[in-house]
């Protein structure tokens, strides 16, 4: 007999299935963004990457840890820092699709001088070292892949520690706002402000810019 706890039991599995069909999807998007792979290839990758759930407030990184781990936060937001003295500078704010990970730590493996911390309850796609090498090595398309990935990551980090130090601060808060309001609404005014290289009182100075 079919009963109501086998019904229940039966949509639970359809439900996991459908949720783990999304989320290889979304990476099957990411992948492609930058070179063509076969579902071969694709399985392959895939096969190397491991899920990891984190709490908020949880730190992946620490100064002076070897970084064995590149993610991709499929779910949640995290920010990247170093300490200067007793402050804490935000170099990297990072959420849905974006990779974020201590990078001169992992490519070199040396000690990190970064912690990155969670801000949310987040999902990662995590990638570490010696699986990266295993794809590396299935093949050109697979380096090719690699350098891809890496120069877009590098680019964007180049692109935005330049208009840091050569826009002015209420241009820089501007633009951010106009490109990333989701942003503003899900990290703390504290952590958005270090970001955008400004005090807080700044920061709030410039809050009416937001419509």
């Amino acid at each position: 007999m079919f009963s109501a706890s086998n019904y229940f039991t039966f949509t639970t599995r359809i439900e996991r299935h459908l949720i783990a069909t999304q989320k290889v999807q979304e990476l099957y998007e990411y992948i492609k963004q930058f070179t063509v792979v076969s579902q071969q290839e694709f399985q392959q990758i895939a096969g190397l990457l491991e899920t990891r759930s984190y709490d908020k407030k949880v730190t992946l990184t620490r100064i002076g840890e070897i970084e064995n781990y590149v993610y991709i936060i499929q779910k949640g937001f995290v920010r990247k820092f170093f300490l200067k003295g007793k402050n804490e500078i935000i170099t990297q704010l990072a959420k849905e699709k974006d990779l974020v990970c201590s990078s001169v730590s992992f490519l070199s493996q040396q000690p990190s001088e970064y912690n990155i911390e969670t801000l949310e309850p987040c999902i990662f796609y995590a990638l570490s070292f010696g699986n990266l090498q295993k794809i590396y090595s299935m093949g050109p398309n697979m380096e090719r892949l690699g350098r891809l990935i890496t120069l877009d990551w590098l680019l964007q980090k180049e692109i935005w520690e330049h208009d840091r130090l050569r826009q002015e601060p209420r241009d820089r808060f501007k633009r951010f706002v106009a490109e990333n309001i989701d942003t503003i609404r899900r990290v703390p005014q504290k952590y958005l402000a270090s970001y955008l290289n400004m005090k807080p009182e700044t920061f709030s100075r410039y809050k009416h810019l937001i419509k």
